[in-house]
């Protein structure tokens, strides 16, 4: 499943790039991440944990650097996990690219998610839904590490992606994707 999120970081391109280097800080500012042991240069193990609901997802798993372009400022990783469980696997391709956007950085994301077991339940819309949501938060929580590193201050790591205040924007989001879909051609047509 392809789903593709962008947001803006009120940072220049050069600093939002500097910031992209330091992955133990890049996976701080995700919700529910926790790196564990760094296994080699540009190799990773750590857990990943997103409740939807009433149902929690717990992934251990690795993830590794495969591309890493200064130039085009693009990196890709590519994360592979199973769910501690033992209720199903996740993969991701998962390539970012910065660009500049006025006097800050426009971030594009885009992840190749393949998801099997309990996670897979889902349909495409939930799941695009909760990545948007923690893409915003990400991108906030990026913003205010950015800025706290130039104060010479130090952000404690994202919170753990919790499940009421996830699902209910996720369905927020549902809600107005549907309020789109049927209600506003028929203003339109009116």
């Amino acid at each position: 499943m392809l789903i593709t999120n962008d947001f803006e970081v009120a940072q220049p391109v050069e600093k939002v790039w500097r910031f992209f280097g330091d992955i133990p800080r890049v996976a701080a500012c995700l919700p529910g991440t926790e790196l564990t042991e760094t296994l080699g240069e540009d190799s990773y193990a750590g857990r990943v944990a997103v409740r939807m609901g009433p149902v929690r997802l717990r992934f251990s798993g690795t993830a590794d650097i495969t591309e890493r372009d200064d130039a085009a400022r693009r990196i890709v990783v590519r994360a592979a996990g199973a769910e501690e469980r033992g209720r199903g696997q996740a993969s991701m391709v998962l390539t970012a690219t910065l660009a500049p956007a006025g006097g800050g950085t426009k971030v594009a994301v885009t992840q190749d998610l393949q998801l099997a077991g309990a996670a897979a339940q889902y349909g495409r819309g939930m799941i695009a839904d909760v990545s948007a949501v923690l893409m915003r938060d990400f991108s906030a929580n990026m913003a205010r590490q950015i800025a706290a590193a130039e104060r010479g201050e130090t952000v404690r790591a994202a919170a753990p992606a919790g499940g009421l205040a996830i699902g209910l924007r996720a369905a927020l989001m549902a809600l107005r994707r549907v309020f789109r879909r049927f209600f506003v051609p028929y203003q339109a047509a009116s």
